[in-house]
């Protein structure tokens, strides 16, 4: 959610932060700020709003120097102002620092801090970290003793960067727990923090990811790791295979349309080196899986949150109608709080587009505790889930920087039905035909995926038809019901229009109650096995004055005439159709969001990453 950038080196540290921070605007934010060690000492900016604000301040203010830190902040503990804003500076103005989490007590720290005589500034609970470490400070300690030793007063997961003129060479960085990821880039002779690896991609693709209780001590020569007490690590720097270019818009309008249109590559890359057409098998190395292994699994439980959720329930059906085990879609943050039913021939997997959603990650340390192997399905390389992960399939998508995800949805939909046949296969219950027909289906996926991104003119006119309303229900069943959530999701998450999706056969258990000339109905179609039941529903919301709008396969001759507009798509596995589905609807939500003016890639209230509970 916060985004954090620093900085440390033989250059101005301004424009490195304050381009880095841009590059996290998809996070989130509300407020932005920058702190710079300028003459001996620290000069702060900080304003709320957009980050133009900011830069607009430091235009008019300038202020350089070779060591800064830089944060955009998502408000938790106090309103959204440039009081609250991050850096947050201590008392004697000699330590500076930003933060990423919530500190769940506090309450009683800062009631004992008042007691104390010590002054805030802010509303925020961040303050109170820079308080304690330079009270540990003015002990004689060092930087990084006083933050550990700050540090083990916090409850709840942390991300948290701090430095002081005192010790003008270093920047100390730090993680507790699941939340607050921290990503160290290594230069020549310079050094880069960062929340999230597109704010340092420009300068460094050298880099380390902090784990959970580890603190690092960084100097324009390297960093060094130790534990919180004290005990040192010995770390291993990571290459990641993102470039600088793939985190721009490029001749699009908007990351969110860039990535829509992405799908046709992150769809290929998914599929490549993965699928051996000639023999039919299906190639996942870093899951680990054995035959043995395959044979012992009793259950799979998948957690995840919002987008990824829905990509989930899309894989419970792949899975179970593919390679016959039992699985349950969990929401991540519900899981852990239930006392799941979990033993050693379960498998917990997490899909996740970022590997740093803290309430998913809280799941797997759930299921890691009760004896359960952990899988994931992430895209950011290096991140927390993957690392914890026994193993992984990892999401051939690129960076994401849209808030609203749309590549990150499709790309485990593949991963998932790999997964199912891998599986089948080792398990014994695909036939070695049937096997070969299902792969042989995802020779066409990236085609079927161009023809329908060529058809956005025709879905755009059904965006123009649906801007102006307020509500809007979308209607989905069996494979495809899913995709009924995640469109409305969609709708929701960017045009701020109200919509709810829901099962096609749950329509007269309630929602029917809704439908008349003001309420929109989005009917997901297509020709698969679901579809007579469909054509039903149809009828029965049409006989309810309701604008129709039915997602079709091409050359349906029974929709047309029931329906007010009809969004065609290409025929195909009625297995893969959820990503041929889905796109439209993509397209569908960003255009009604741009004709109603709204900012599509930065939605109000939310984050891209949500790393705090």
């Amino acid at each position: 959610m916060c985004g954090i950038v620093g900085y440390i080196g033989p250059r101005d540290a301004t424009p490195i932060i304050l381009n880095g921070l841009k590059r996290l605007e998809y996070r989130g934010y509300d407020s932005a700020g920058i702190a710079v060690l300028q003459n001996g000492g620290f000069e702060v900016r900080r304003d709320a709003g957009k980050l133009h604000n900011l830069l607009n301040m430091v235009e008019d203010s300038p202020l350089s120097g070779k060591l800064g830190i830089g944060h955009t902040r998502w408000a938790t503990h106090g309103e959204p102002n440039a009081r609250n804003a991050h850096p947050h500076m201590g008392a004697t103005g000699d330590v500076v620092l930003v933060h990423n989490g919530i500190v769940e007590n506090y309450i009683k720290l800062r009631e004992e801090m008042i007691a104390e005589g010590i002054e805030f500034k802010s509303d925020t609970d961040s303050e109170i970290i820079v308080h304690l470490v330079e009270s540990y400070l003015s002990t004689g300690v060092k930087l990084e003793e006083a933050a550990r030793s700050a540090l083990s007063h916090l409850k709840g997961h942390h991300g948290v960067v701090m430095a002081s003129s005192k010790e003008p060479d270093k920047i100390v960085a730090a993680r507790i727990g699941n939340a607050g990821g921290v990503v160290i880039g290594f230069g020549e002779n310079e050094m880069f923090i960062a929340s999230d690896m597109p704010a340092i991609l420009e300068h460094t693709r050298e880099v380390v990811f902090l784990e959970s209780q580890q603190i690092a001590t960084i100097t324009k020569d390297g960093a060094e790791i130790n534990t919180l007490e004290g005990e040192k690590v010995e770390f291993s720097v990571d290459s990641v295979s993102w470039d600088p270019i793939s985190a721009e818009k490029g001749e699009y309008r908007h990351f969110m349309q860039k990535e829509i249109h992405e799908q046709i590559r992150s769809l290929t890359d998914t599929i490549s080196g993965r699928v051996d057409f000639e023999t039919g098998k299906i190639i996942l190395p870093q899951l680990n899986l054995t035959e043995e292994f395959a044979n012992k699994i009793e259950r799979i439980v998948i957690v995840a949150c919002g987008t990824a959720a829905y990509a989930a329930m899309v894989g419970k059906v792949l899975i179970e109608k593919i390679a016959r085990i039992p699985v349950e879609v969990d929401i991540a943050s519900e899981f852990r709080y239930r006392d799941p039913i979990i033993n050693e021939n379960t498998v917990v997997m997490a899909i996740s587009q970022s590997g740093e959603t803290a309430d998913t990650l809280a799941a797997m340390a759930e299921g890691k505790s009760r004896g359960a192997t952990l899988w994931s399905i992430v895209n950011v390389i290096g991140s927390q889930a993957m690392r914890i992960s026994d193993g992984v399939i990892p999401m051939q998508s690129g960076p994401e920087i849209g808030v609203a995800s749309t590549k990150a949805y499709t790309a485990p939909l593949i991963d998932q039905y790999l997964l199912a046949i891998l599986l089948a296969d080792l398990r014994g219950v695909l036939s070695e035909e049937e096997r070969i027909e299902m792969v042989n289906e995802l020779r066409s996926v990236p085609d079927l995926a161009d023809q329908i991104l060529g058809r956005e003119e025709q879905y755009k006119k059904v965006a123009l038809a649906l801007k102006d309303t307020e509500n809007c229900i979308y209607l989905g069943r069996g494979i495809n019901m899913p995709t009924a959530y995640e469109g409305a999701l969609k709708l929701k998450e960017i045009s701020y229009i109200h919509a709810e999706g829901y099962p096609g056969g749950e329509m007269k258990h309630g929602p029917i109650a809704l439908f008349d000339e003001d309420m929109p109905v989005i009917v997901i179609a297509p020709k698969d096995p679901w579809y007579e039941k469909m054509l039903s529903q149809i009828e029965q919301t049409k006989a309810r004055n309701a604008p129709v709008i039915v997602l079709a396969t091409d050359g349906d001759e029974q929709i047309p005439p029931l329906a007010n507009q009809v969004m065609w798509i290409p025929e195909t596995s009625w297995m893969l159709s959820p990503v041929f589905t889905v796109i439209p609807l993509q397209i569908l939500a960003y255009h009604i969001a741009v004709l109603r003016g709204l900012d599509v890639d930065q939605p109000r209230n939310l984050a891209k990453s949500v790393t705090v509970e």
